[in-house]
């Protein structure tokens, strides 16, 4: 027999052998791997950025000598909630650094997180000192009441954690957009008609560019996770949109006064999770609202084979895939231009790799 010619046998034990994924379709090991790069790659871009650009302190910042000392009942309300919520901040870091402590890029990037969500808590605190509606005494005590309690992380995996955050982080961010409206007396409620106060609108706007930028941030971290694993990210996004709280307000002594203060005068409430959150959120990810979630999530429960790839291909009538792709190569982007300008790319570049899943499913027949 010719050297080229292969016995029956051997073609059938190459054919059983083939793997379960075409070829381009990325591994687990390798989407992971790229999903950790690019989280580095964003980890140490985003530090540069925020040393540069939003590099303020709680003490310094502010002309404190000029806060009012006059506000309105329910102004001193919020503001003693929003430091309640805020001082847990070292729960919130530790925890969470825990849950992602095997990703280089994802720890550290809460650690700077936590650094700049410690003068948040800073901020607020100082806004009732100086407010001096409440004795120093009585701020202490306040304290020591609220340290009692501990903030525990309401999902044990980093998939769902990125959706919590994403959806958080910009829930935070309307909080004080709306906090700073009242402050300039732009609020609709009459409540807040003799609160206007530019030391603390001037914080409130301070806060809301944080949250902001913490927001984008882990948008782009629940891209890549939706790129590289959209079957398990979708999941993990609807289980936590339906079951989505502000962190800490079971802790907060005064939580259900603060929470109705929230929704009566028109800071937050479920009109503002609807529209300005979810539905903003939802769509920067390439998904049109939460029905179009829930629909991708049923038709994406099939049987995956062990590299988690075969059932990534039922939902995307519901997700913009496109769209999701060409966001995750500006992140790529983004840090290969950051590694250019510091000489990166000549040692260790990023590169954005395809997922494979467009061309697997254009090939189905």
């Amino acid at each position: 027999m010719a050297i080229t010619e292969l016995e029956e046998t051997i073609v059938k034990e190459i054919e059983e052998q083939r793997p379960p994924f075409p070829v381009g379709l990325l591994s687990r090991r390798e989407k992971d791997l790229l999903i950790e790069r690019g989280l580095v790659g964003l980890y140490r871009w985003y530090t540069d950025r925020s040393q540069t650009t939003r590099n303020w302190s709680a003490d310094t910042s502010f002309d404190w000598r000029a806060f009012r000392t006059d506000h309105s009942p329910e102004m001193n309300t919020l503001l003693e909630g929003f430091f309640a919520i805020e001082q847990f901040v070292v729960d919130y870091t530790i925890k969470t650094i825990q849950e992602v402590r095997e990703s280089y890029g994802r720890s550290h990037f809460q650690i700077r997180w936590g650094a700049e969500e410690e003068r948040h808590s800073d901020v607020w605190l100082n806004t009732l000192l100086f407010s001096r509606h409440r004795s120093p005494e009585w701020i202490e005590d306040y304290i020591h009441t609220l340290r009692t309690g501990e903030w525990m992380v309401p999902w044990d995996d980093p998939i769902h954690m990125a959706c919590y955050v994403v959806i958080q982080e910009r829930a935070t961010q309307i909080n004080y957009v709306n906090m700073a409206l009242a402050a300039r007396g732009q609020n609709e409620n009459p409540v807040f008609v003799n609160d206007v106060d530019p030391v603390l609108e001037e914080v409130a706007k301070k806060l809301v560019l944080d949250e902001a930028a913490h927001y984008s941030f882990f948008l782009e971290v629940l891209r890549m996770h939706l790129y590289y694993y959209p079957a398990q990210t979708l999941d993990a996004l609807f289980d936590t949109v339906e079951h989505f709280v502000m962190p800490a307000l079971d802790l907060h002594p005064y939580g259900d006064a603060f929470n109705e203060a929230l929704y009566r005068y028109g800071i937050y409430g479920p009109r503002h999770y609807a529209s300005d959150v979810l539905r903003f959120a939802l769509n920067g990810l390439g998904i049109s609202n939460k029905r179009a979630l829930e629909r991708g999530v049923k038709r994406s429960r099939l049987v995956p084979d062990d590299d988690g790839n075969l059932r990534e291909t039922a939902f995307f009538d519901s997700l913009d895939y496109d769209k999701v792709e060409a966001d995750v190569k500006k992140i790529f982007g983004r840090i290969q231009r950051y590694e250019q300008d510091i000489g990166l790319d000549e040692v260790y570049p990023t590169h954005f790799v395809p997922s494979g899943l467009k061309e697997y499913i254009s090939n189905q027949p």
